[in-house]
C-alpha cells in the first residue's frame, strides 16, 4: 500500500499529517508514504527529519492586498498554481499511491486538485473552526472531508459529507510524563518550567514582549523558561537580549531556541505554555492536559484563532490575551500569578484534559486506510 500526504507552511499543517503517518505505519510496517510539500517551506526540514521521504512542488500563497508588489505576488502564484499541478501529476504518476491525504498549508490545492484528475481518492482533513480558501477551493473535489470541530459542519455547502474527527497529535505527545521529561531535558525538577512558542515561524511582535519578560526574570528567575523565537526572528531577539543586558539569560535557566525540535519533550516537561491558538497546537495541549496562556494571532482568515481560544477560556482550560491588549508586565504577572496558585494550575490542567478529542489520529487513520481500499 502507498499513501501519499501533502501539507505545509506551518508546523500546525505538518505535525498532524506526520501523527496520521505514523499511525499508519504502526498498523502496516510496509507501508510506503510520501510526503509532498513547497519548494523553501518548513516541511522541506521537519518531514525528513521524522524519516520520510519528501518531494516539493512550486507553489505560493495569495497575499490579500491591492498593493502592487502583492498584485505581482498574486500572478506569479496563478502561474504557479499551473506549473504545481503538473509538477503534482509527474510526482503521482511515479508513486502511484492509493490514496492522497492533504492537512492543509496552499500545496494542498495543486497536490489534490491533481490527485483527483488521476483517478486517486482524496481525503482532506481542517483543523481550524473556520476553514481556509484551499479547504473551501477543494471542498467540492476531494472524497472525504475531516474536520477538527463540530462546529466547523456548518460552513461547508454539503454538510453531510463532512465528517468530525478531532485534530491529530503524534504520538511522541503521550510518550512522557512531565518528571521524566524534565529529567531528560537537564532540567530543575522543583521549579516549575515555563514554555513560550508564537507559532512555528516566529512572532517579532511577540519576541519583543519576550525580551522585557526575561527582563524581569532574569535577576531571580523562580522558574526555568524555554522560548521558541523562530528561525527568521533568533538572531535578532538574541541581539535585543545582548543589549538590554540579559545576553547570559540562558544560564538562569531562561532558554532562547530558534525553534523547540523536540515538542512533545518540552511541552510535556511544561507546567505553563504561553503560545498562540491554532487547532493543532490546542489539540496538543489538550492530549498532555496543559494549562496556557492563549494569545491568538491577530493575522488570520476570520480571527479563527480567537473564536479557538475562547472555547478553551470558557471551559477554564485557558487563559486568553488579546495581542494588542497586553504588555510584558501584564504577562509577567499572570504568568507570577498562576505558578503560585498551584490549585489554579490543576483546575486549569484537569478542564484542559476534558476537551481532548480521543483517538483523533486512529480515526483519521481508519478513515485514509478505507479510502485507499476502496
Amino acid at each position: 500500500m502507498k499513501v501519499l500526504f501533502t501539507c505545509g507552511g506551518t508546523a500546525g499543517h505538518i505535525n498532524p499529517a506526520l501523527g496520521v503517518a505514523g499511525r499508519i505505519r504502526e498498523l502496516h510496517p510496509d507501508v510506503e508514504i510520501l510526503f509532498v510539500g513547497a519548494k523553501g517551506q518548513m516541511e522541506t526540514e521537519l518531514v525528513p527529519r521524522e524519516g520520510y521521504a519528501l518531494e516539493t512542488v512550486t507553489i505560493t500563497n495569495l497575499h490579500r492586498s491591492l498593493r502592487p508588489a502583492d498584485i505581482r505576488h498574486n500572478l506569479a502564484t496563478m502561474k504557479n498554481v499551473l506549473t504545481s499541478q503538473q509538477e503534482a501529476k509527474a510526482i503521482l504518476r511515479d508513486f502511484a499511491p492509493d490514496v492522497a491525504v492533504g492537512t492543509g498549508g496552499y500545496v494542498c490545492y495543486p497536490v489534490l486538485k491533481a490527485a483527483h484528475s488521476l483517478g486517486v481518492p482524496t481525503a482532506l482533513h481542517e483543523s481550524n473552526a473556520v476553514p481556509g480558501l484551499t479547504t473551501k477551493m477543494l471542498s467540492g473535489v476531494v472524497d472525504r472531508i475531516m474536520v477538527g470541530f463540530a462546529e466547523s459542519r456548518q460552513y461547508y455547502k454539503r454538510p453531510e459529507r463532512v465528517t468530525v474527527t478531532g485534530t491529530p497529535v503524534r504520538r511522541d505527545f503521550v510518550r512522557y510524563d512531565k518528571r521524566m521529561a524534565k529529567a531528560e531535558l537537564g532540567l530543575d525538577l522543583d521549579k516549575p518550567l515555563v514554555v513560550s512558542v508564537w507559532g512555528s515561524l516566529g512572532a517579532a511582535h511577540m519576541n519583543e514582549i519576550m525580551v522585557r519578560f526575561i527582563e524581569r526574570a532574569y535577576q531571580k528567575p523562580f522558574f526555568t523558561l524555554i522560548h521558541s523565537a523562530g528561525a527568521r526572528y533568533y538572531a535578532a531577539m538574541r541581539k535585543r537580549l545582548e543589549e538590554e543586558g540579559v545576553g547570559g539569560c540562558g544560564e538562569q535557566g531562561l532558554d532562547v531556541r530558534s525553534y523547540i525540535y523536540d515538542m512533545p519533550k518540552v511541552m510535556a516537561a511544561a507546567d505553563i505554555v504561553l503560545c498562540r491558538s491554532g487547532a493543532s497546537t490546542l489539540s496538543e495541549l489538550a492530549e498532555l492536559g496543559k494549562p496556557a496562556v492563549l494569545v491568538p494571532s491577530p493575522n488570520v482568515t476570520n480571527n479563527h484563532q480567537e473564536k479557538n481560544a475562547r472555547v478553551l477560556e470558557a471551559a477554564g482550560a485557558a487563559r486568553v490575551l488579546l495581542e494588542q491588549d497586553f504588555n510584558a508586565d501584564t504577562l509577567f504577572g499572570l504568568v507570577s500569578e498562576l505558578l503560585q496558585s498551584p490549585e489554579k494550575l490543576a483546575a486549569m490542567a484537569r478542564a484542559m484534559c476534558g476537551m481532548r478529542v480521543a483517538n483523533a489520529t486512529e480515526r483519521i487513520a481508519d478513515m485514509v486506510l478505507e479510502l485507499a481500499k476502496a
